[in-house]
C-alpha cells in the first residue's frame, strides 16, 4: 500500500487547474460529444439520412482523427504545455456544434464531425489529464475523479438543455446555440489556467524543461501491457454502452422511457464510481483498483445472459455505471505512475489513440455478431472476453520503481 500523506488544502493553483479541467471536459466531452447523439433523429426525419450514416460519424473520426492528431497532440502537451492546446479544442469543438447547426449535406455533416473530434483530441481528456497530474500528487486521483464529474453532469444535462433549446430555436439553432455554450463555459478558465506548479525551489523553468525522450517508455513491457489492457476494457464498455438500447427496445420491448431511465440509472451510478475511484487510487496501488474496475465491467455483462428484467438489468446499471466511472480515469494515472509524468502526453497519446479504435470498432463487432446469429450472446460473450483480458494485462503490471514527484524527475518502468 503506498505511504499516505496529510491531506492538505489545495493550493490557489490547483483549484484553477481542477476547475478547468471540469468545465473542459462538462463542455467538451459532456455537451458536444454526448450531446450530439441527441439530434440524430432530426437528422434523420429532415434530410432523409439513414441511421447508419448519421451514426458512422463517431467511428468515421475516431479511426481518421486519433491515429492522425493522437500522438502529435500528445508530443505538443509534453513539449509545450496543455493550455495551447486546449485552446484550440475548445474553439474546434465550439465551432464544429455551430457547423452541424447550418448543414444540409453529408459532406458538411462529415466535415464538421472531424472537426469535433480533432476539438476532443486537443481540449478533452488527454491535455485536462497532464494538467491534473502536473498540479497533483498525493490527491491525483480526486482531482482527477471530481473533474470527471464534468462529463457525466454535461451528459445528463444535455438532453434537458437540447429539448429547451429545441422547442425555441429548432433543432439546428439549439446545436449552434450549443457551440456557444461550449466556448463561453469552458474558454475563460483556459485562457487564465497555468501550465504547470514551479519546482521545489519556485523557478518555473524547471518544470518547463524540454521532455525527456519517449523510447525508454516504448521499450518497457509495462508499457504494451497497459495499451492492451485499456484497449480491451475500453472495448467492453464501448461495446456495451453502445448496444444497450438496442438491447433492451428493439430486443426487449422496452418503451423509450423505461430504456431512459435504465441510461440514467447508468449515469448516476458512473457518477459515483468517479469518486470512489479517485478517492481509492489515492489510497491503494492504482494496478488493484483497476483490476476492480475491470472485474465490475466483466462482472455486469454476464447479468445481461440473464434477460431484460428489473431484477438483473437494474442491478447490470447499478455495477456497469461504477466500472464506467472509473474507467477512463484510472488509465491515466497508472500511466503517470509508472512512467512519469514528464512523458505523460505522448504515451497517452497513443494509448488513447488505439483505445478510440478498439472504441469504434468494438460496437461494430458487437452488432454484426447480433445481426448474424439473431442474438447478443455472442457479443456479450465476446466483451466479457475483452474484459477479462484486460484485467490479465493489468494483473501483470509491475509495481512502478520508486516513489518520487512525477512533475520533476519521471520514473521509468521496471521490466518483470
Amino acid at each position: 500500500m503506498p505511504e499516505q500523506v496529510p491531506a492538505s488544502p489545495p493550493t490557489r493553483g490547483q483549484a484553477q487547474a481542477a476547475a478547468t479541467a471540469f468545465l473542459s471536459l462538462f463542455a467538451i466531452v459532456g455537451l458536444a460529444l454526448y450531446g450530439l447523439p441527441f439530434f440524430y433523429d432530426f437528422m434523420v426525419k429532415d434530410f432523409g439520412w439513414t441511421r447508419a450514416q448519421v451514426t458512422s460519424g463517431n467511428a468515421l473520426s475516431k479511426l481518421v482523427v486519433g491515429p492522425l492528431f493522437g500522438f502529435a497532440a500528445g508530443w505538443f502537451v509534453d513539449r509545450f504545455g496543455p493550455r495551447r492546446l486546449m485552446i484550440a479544442g475548445v474553439l474546434l469543438a465550439g465551432v464544429a456544434l455551430v457547423g452541424l447547426g447550418s448543414i444540409r449535406s453529408l459532406t458538411g455533416f462529415y466535415f464538421f464531425y472531424l472537426c469535433n473530434a480533432i476539438g476532443y483530441v486537443c481540449g478533452g481528456p488527454l491535455p485536462n489529464q497532464v494538467l491534473l497530474s502536473r498540479w497533483f500528487t498525493t490527491a491525483r486521483g480526486r482531482a482527477m475523479g471530481l473533474a470527471y464529474l464534468g462529463i457525466g453532469l454535461g451528459g445528463a444535462l444535455v438532453p434537458f438543455l437540447g429539448v429547451w433549446l429545441t422547442a425555441r430555436f429548432g433543432w439546428q439553432g439549439a446545436l449552434r446555440a450549443l457551440g456557444i455554450v461550449i466556448v463561453v463555459v469552458a474558454m475563460p478558465m483556459v485562457l487564465l489556467v497555468r501550465e504547470a506548479p514551479p519546482d521545489a525551489s519556485g523557478d518555473p523553468r524547471a518544470a518547463a524543461a524540454p521532455p525527456p525522450p519517449l523510447g525508454g517508455v516504448l521499450r518497457a513491457p509495462a508499457f504494451y501491457l497497459l495499451l492492451l489492457g485499456s484497449m480491451c476494457s475500453i472495448a467492453a464498455v464501448g461495446g456495451t454502452n453502445q448496444n444497450l438500447k438496442l438491447f433492451l427496445s428493439l430486443d426487449h420491448g422496452y418503451s423509450q422511457g423505461n430504456a431512459a431511465r435504465v441510461a440514467s440509472l447508468v449515469l448516476a451510478s458512473s457518477l459515483v464510481g468517479r469518486l470512489a475511484m479517485g478517492w481509492l487510487a489515492d489510497r491503494l496501488p492504482k494496478k488493484h483498483v483497476m483490476l476492480l474496475i475491470y472485474v465490475l465491467v466483466a462482472g455486469s455483462i454476464p447479468l445481461l445472459f440473464l434477460g431484460a428484467s428489473p431484477r438483473t438489468v437494474y442491478p447490470f446499471a447499478i455495477v456497469f455505471g461504477l466500472g464506467l466511472g472509473g474507467e477512463y480515469m484510472v488509465i491515466p494515472l497508472m500511466a503517470a505512475e509508472l512512467f512519469g509524468v514528464r512523458v505523460l502526453g505522448r504515451a497517452m497519446g497513443v494509448i488513447l489513440t488505439a483505445d478510440g479504435v478498439a472504441e469504434a470498432l468494438a460496437p461494430v463487432l458487437v452488432g454484426r455478431l447480433r445481426d448474424v446469429s439473431g442474438s447478443y450472446a455472442s457479443g456479450f460473450a465476446a466483451l466479457i472476453g475483452f474484459a477479462l483480458t484486460g484485467a490479465v494485462a493489468i494483473a501483470l503490471l509491475p509495481r512502478p520503481a520508486r516513489a518520487q514527484d512525477p512533475v520533476l524527475e519521471p520514473a521509468p518502468a521496471r521490466a518483470t
